[in-house]
C-alpha cells in the first residue's frame, strides 16, 4: 500500500490520534526509503566525478538514479514524494542534508543543533523549535565531519570542539561527547549573502543618522576603536560595515579564529589561526598571527575577536603606526571592556604595573562602541564612548552618544530613545584633519530619536 493510500485510509476516521500515529508512520518510512536507497548510490557513484558536473547535470543524473533504484526496489511514493526524494538525497551527498532548507532561508540569522533529535533557529532576535531532525547520531556527526574536514580541521573524542566555516563565512561550532552528554551539539551562526551596509542598521533602528555618520568618519580617518559586546550582539557584522570605509589602497590583514569577515577592499590579506593537532602540536594562536602581521606591512590589523595575550601584541601595533586597527571584545560595558583588555594583557606575562597597561590602553585605543542585543531580540548600539586619557591611575572616558531603555511596551518592545550627551568629541580635530567635518546638530542633547 503506498504512503498516500495509507493516509486516506486513516483519514477517513474520526480519531485525530490515529492520524497523528500514522502520519508519524508515514514520515518513518518515508526516511527509510531515503537512508535505503542513498546508501545504495553510495555504493554504485563515484562521488568526486558527479561533483564535476554541473548543478544541473547533477540534479537531472541524480533523478535518473533516483527512480532507477526505486524500480529495482520497487518503492511506491507519489510525484511529490519522489521529488523530495530526490532533493533530499542531493543534499545529503553534496550538501548538508537537513540542514539545506534552513540555510537557505534569508530570515534564519542562527541554526542550533542541539543532538540530532532537535534543531531550533533565530529569526529575528527570537527562537524557534524547527521540524527539522536528523536521522540517528551518525547522522548528525557526519553532517560536522563534513563542514571541519572542508577547512582541515577534525573533531573526535581526543578533541571534541572545533571552530569551523562554512563557504559563505557562516561561523560554525560543534561539540561532542564525552564532553556533551546528550549528543553532539552544533551552533551555526549565519552570514548574510548580501553583506549588510550601514543603510541596512539605519533601517533597523540599531542607531541614529548622527551615529552612523560619526563612526564612518572614525574608519575613514583612522580612527583605532574596539567593538564590545555580549554574544550575537551584532559586534562582527558592526566591524564589517565600519571596514567600507577604509580606502581601497590600504593593505589590511585580518585574523580570526575562524575567518567570517567579509571585507570588500581588493588588498585584504586573511589570516587564521591553527588548532594544535592529534598529538598536541602545532598550534598557531592569534599572538602569533599578530606578531607575524607586523612584518607583512599592514596599514591596518583588523582582530576578529581579542581573547588573550594578543591583546598586548594589538595595542603595540596601534601605538606604532597601525591606525585605524580594529578588533571585537565579549564585555557587557564599555568600563568591563577596558577591564578585560587589562587582564588579557597580564596574561602575556609581561612584567608590567597596573598604571602602565592602562597608560598603553588609553594611548592605543581612542573609541569604545558598546553593541547589545535587548530583551526584544533588536540590536542597538547602547554607547559610543571616547577614551580621553589618565587622571592617576584610572583611565578616563566620555559618552558622545547613548541608547537610554525606559521600559517595556505592551508588545514586549523595548521602550527608550538614543541621544547625545552633549560632549563634543576631541577626535573632532583628526576627523577635520581627513577632510570629514561633523555637524554641530549630531551632538545635540536636546535631540532624541526612538
Amino acid at each position: 500500500m503506498s504512503i498516500r493510500a495509507r493516509f486516506e485510509t486513516v483519514d477517513s476516521t474520526p480519531s485525530r490520534l490515529s492520524a497523528q500515529v500514522v502520519s508519524a508512520d508515514g514520515r518513518r518510512h518515508y526516511q527509510e526509503v531515503r537512508q535505503r536507497i542513498h546508501h545504495t548510490l553510495l555504493d554504485r557513484v563515484d562521488l568526486g566525478q558527479l561533483q564535476k558536473l554541473g548543478s544541473e547535470r547533477i540534479g537531472e543524473e541524480l533523478k535518473t538514479l533516483v527512480e532507477q533504484l526505486m524500480i529495482e526496489e520497487e518503492v511506491a511514493l507519489n510525484d511529490q514524494e519522489r521529488r523530495n526524494l530526490v532533493r533530499d538525497i542531493r543534499w545529503e551527498m553534496l550538501g548538508l542534508g537537513p540542514l539545506e532548507p534552513l540555510l537557505a532561508d534569508p530570515t534564519v540569522s542562527d541554526i542550533l543543533v542541539n543532538t540530532f533529535r532537535q534543531v531550533y533557529v533565530e529569526r529575528r532576535g527570537r527562537l524557534e523549535l524547527t521540524d527539522v531532525s536528523f536521522n540517528d547520531e551518525q547522522h548528525l556527526m557526519k553532517i560536522i565531519d563534513k563542514i571541519v574536514s572542508r577547512v582541515g580541521r577534525r573533531v573526535d573524542e581526543s578533541s571534541p570542539m572545533v571552530d569551523a566555516r562554512l563557504p559563505d563565512g557562516s561561523r560554525v561550532n560543534a561539540i561532542i561527547p564525552p564532553l556533551a552528554v546528550d549528543g553532539a551539539i552544533m551552533s551555526i551562526r549565519r552570514f548574510s549573502v548580501t553583506p549588510l551596509r550601514m543603510e541596512d542598521l539605519l533601517g533597523h533602528k540599531t542607531l541614529t543618522e548622527a551615529m552612523a555618520r560619526t563612526l564612518e568618519a572614525l574608519s575613514r580617518a583612522k580612527v583605532n576603536l574596539i567593538i564590545s559586546g555580549g554574544t550575537g550582539s551584532g559586534k562582527t557584522t558592526l566591524l564589517n560595515i565600519l571596514s567600507a570605509g577604509i580606502a581601497a589602497d590600504e593593505r589590511i590583514i585580518t585574523i580570526e579564529d575562524a575567518a567570517e569577515l567579509q571585507l570588500q577592499q581588493p588588498h585584504v590579506v586573511r589570516l587564521e589561526t591553527r588548532p594544535p593537532n592529534i598529538e598536541g602540536r602545532g598550534e598557531i594562536t592569534q599572538r602569533v598571527l599578530v606578531r607575524n602581521a607586523l612584518r607583512m606591512r599592514p596599514d591596518r590589523i583588523i582582530l576578529g575577536e581579542v581573547r588573550g595575550a594578543e591583546a598586548f601584541d594589538m595595542l603595540q601595533a596601534m601605538n606604532t603606526g597601525h591606525e585605524g586597527s580594529m578588533a571585537t571584545i565579549h564585555a557587557n560595558t564599555p568600563r568591563d571592556a577596558l577591564s578585560r583588555l587589562e587582564n588579557m594583557i597580564g596574561m602575556a606575562a609581561m612584567s608590567m604595573s597596573p598604571k602602565a597597561v592602562r597608560q598603553q590602553i588609553s594611548s592605543a585605543v581612542t573609541v569604545i562602541v558598546q553593541t547589545a542585543r535587548l530583551v526584544d531580540g533588536k540590536r542597538r548600539i547602547t554607547s559610543i564612548q571616547e577614551i580621553t586619557g589618565m587622571e592617576g591611575e584610572t583611565i578616563t572616558s566620555q559618552e558622545i552618544f547613548g541608547f537610554r531603555q525606559l521600559g517595556l511596551g505592551a508588545d514586549g518592545a523595548v521602550d527608550g530613545h538614543f541621544a547625545a550627551s552633549g560632549v563634543r568629541p576631541g577626535f573632532q580635530d583628526r576627523l577635520r584633519s581627513f577632510g570629514v567635518q561633523l555637524p554641530d546638530e549630531y551632538f545635540d542633547p536636546s535631540r532624541r530619536f526612538s
